[in-house]
């Protein structure tokens, strides 16, 4: 019998109702008086230099009241501090097709979006690359051009155990190669962001993100504002999935156009525009050479990743390590080998997408472990059962493992699904498949790489028996509201309807 009275039983969303009622207010839903209306000029080449940029046609066009170019915003910007590649509008040069190049902001969507065509715009094309084999080999064409090696963005080689020994010991050896198309997120919701600089020179800019203090910090870089006058709150997000975890072109134009006006800005991206603000999940092209002995047991694995990272960094280092790095976590590798190279190439920017990194390379494992069961003439479900880690261990590449339940998950989906039956019974070219997965928890630096503490949470306790959670997480369909108002009623014994959580403000909310 649970000893909790909260936690566990099968109580409302602290935040549904705001759904339900339709009360819930999405970036887009907020109007505010004398506000204007954004809208950014795109890029028409994958890659060319900027000769001539006059908006002159269109600052005199009737309804529209300021535009910005990147040259009002040179500052190198980025989601992590070490590879800061991008700026918020082109300087000097695009690199891909919908780059953002200018922005204009009038009294309504639709003359800010007449006046686009009124900017005029001189490129001389460049060689574009388009393809991973494009951008390893022309040492001619650099998208960037400080990259060490061709268009490389970021190499990794790591070696874990005895690789030759493991391969020598082997009974079995396969060599495949997969490759993993991209894909985007398609929220319901497309991005938005609603800014305003008021009199007393403060900075608030309402957005949809999922990461409102990384914001918050590139604001600071970029519009040279204290932080102190900067304000980010992440409204309800509409569906994210790793698309709103880097800062945007969109809500630096919204900032900056409000803090030259005076007035509020607004920005909502169409269909076509969310596609090319992109983040999707990187194309990787993958060998996977695994030795295993008779029974299944593997001996060793080399993997060779190869990431399509788009025009610009984003999330793209760690998604180059977890390509490799997460990959001895499921299953016993006594020897493990990673080489991965992500490039840049002329294509909208790959960033997170649900599990970024592992997705690819798990799919291209998975596979192979069914061709080795094949070969072996082992059931591949049982063959996984043989050959998982166990918990409380630690892999080859010293990653630590604590629980471990998908030997009990494949059990439990073995049984349910009829699976011995279904994959004897199923006539030709019909199949069953199975495959495991997992993901690592927390990240192993915070948004301020300082001494300070981070990831933390404030509780208030009014006289009236009333309690607030305060804390830097941002809501994003998740349920981490929940799970902040479920644990401090669990706590306090009150209910989750008496506490009151902020969360995704930075001005309320701690890091």
């Amino acid at each position: 019998m649970s000893e909790l009275s909260v936690l566990g039983r099968r109580l409302p969303k602290v935040n549904a109702w705001a759904h339900l009622t339709g009360t819930a207010r999405y970036a887009d839903d907020i109007f505010l008086p004398r506000m204007l209306y954004g809208r950014l000029l795109r890029s028409t080449q994958p890659h060319a230099r900027i000769k001539r940029l006059d908006v002159s046609r269109a600052l005199a066009h009737p309804g529209v009241v300021a535009i910005v170019t990147g040259a009002d915003m040179p500052e190198k910007m980025g989601i992590m501090p070490s590879t800061q590649d991008e700026t918020a509008l082109a300087v000097d040069k695009v690199r891909y097709i919908g780059e953002p190049v200018a922005a204009v902001a009038a009294l309504d969507e639709d003359t800010a979006y007449d006046a686009l065509s009124l900017i005029d715009v001189d490129y001389e094309p460049l060689d574009a690359i388009f393809t991973i084999e494009e951008a390893l080999g022309r040492e001619d064409i650099r998208i960037h051009e400080d990259s060490r090696r061709a268009n490389v963005f970021k190499e990794v080689h790591l070696a874990f155990g005895d690789l030759e020994g493991g391969f020598a010991a082997a009974d079995l050896i396969r060599d495949d190669w997969s490759f993993f198309e991209g894909n985007t997120h398609a929220p319901i919701e497309t991005h938005s962001c609603v800014a305003s600089y008021d009199g007393d020179g403060k900075l608030t800019l309402w957005t949809a993100t999922q990461v409102p203090h990384y914001v918050h910090r590139e604001l600071e870089k970029v519009l040279k504002l204290p932080r102190s006058h900067i304000r980010v709150i992440a409204t309800p997000n509409g569906g994210a999935f790793g698309g709103k975890s880097d800062p945007f072109g969109h809500e630096f134009s919204a900032a900056l156009l409000s803090m030259r006006t005076k007035r509020p800005v607004k920005f909502t991206l169409d269909r076509e525009e969310v596609f090319y603000a992109h983040r999707g999940r990187h194309p990787v092209k993958m060998h996977l050479r695994t030795g295993v002995k008779k029974d299944g047991e593997i001996t060793a694995v080399h993997f060779q990743s190869y990431l399509d990272g788009g025009a610009y960094a984003s999330y793209g280092i760690a998604t180059t390590y977890y390509t490799g790095a997460l990959m001895t976590v499921t299953y016993r590798i006594p020897a493990y080998k990673f080489d991965g190279v992500r490039v840049y190439t002329n294509k909208p920017p790959c960033g997170p997408k649900r599990g970024h990194g592992t997705t690819q390379p798990r799919y291209a494992f998975e596979c192979q472990l069914d061709k080795i069961a094949t070969d072996l003439g082992l059931d591949p479900i049982e063959y996984r059962l043989r050959v998982l880690q166990p918990a409380n261990s630690r892999t080859v590449n010293d990653l630590r493992i604590t629980t471990m339940g998908l030997g009990e998950c494949l059990k439990a989906v073995r049984q349910a699904t009829g699976w011995d039956a279904k994959r004897e019974g199923l006539p030709r070219g019909k199949g069953i498949g199975v495959a495991g997965s997992a993901y690592i928890s927390g990240a192993g630096l915070p948004i301020y790489w300082n001494d300070m503490p981070h990831s933390g949470a404030e509780i208030r306790i009014d006289r009236g028996g009333g309690v607030t959670v305060m804390c830097g997480t941002a809501e994003i369909g998740q349920g981490s509201d929940n799970m902040l108002a479920s644990v401090a009623a669990e706590v306090l014994g009150v209910l989750p309807e008496d506490v009151h959580v902020v969360s995704g403000d930075t001005s309320l909310a701690p890091v």
